[in-house]
């Protein structure tokens, strides 16, 4: 089964919108929290990131991709694949 894919965004970020469009472009689901009204869910990500504060938060599984900027890198190093890749049983 493949990681779940969570991003944390605001509607108008054109980061937000690079991200969703790099993963929409691999075949990713990714479950979208839109927080520009959502306090809750703010906190969630900040907590979540370590105490980052800006958007997009992206998260594979449990682990922090970071924003859109660590997602490019880490797709244009080939480990973005590697992540999304489904867990086999060992």
């Amino acid at each position: 089964m493949s990681p779940q894919v969570t991003l944390y965004t605001k509607d108008y970020c054109p980061f937000c919108k690079a991200a969703k469009s790099l993963l929409t472009g691999k075949g990713v689901r990714f479950t979208n929290f839109e927080i520009s009204e959502d306090e809750a869910r703010r906190r969630e990500m900040i907590q979540r990131s370590g105490g980052r504060t800006t958007v997009p938060q992206i998260f594979i599984g449990d682990v922090h991709v970071g924003g859109y900027d660590d997602l490019a890198v880490l797709n244009s190093a080939g480990g973005l694949d590697a992540l999304l890749r489904p867990a086999t049983a060992a």
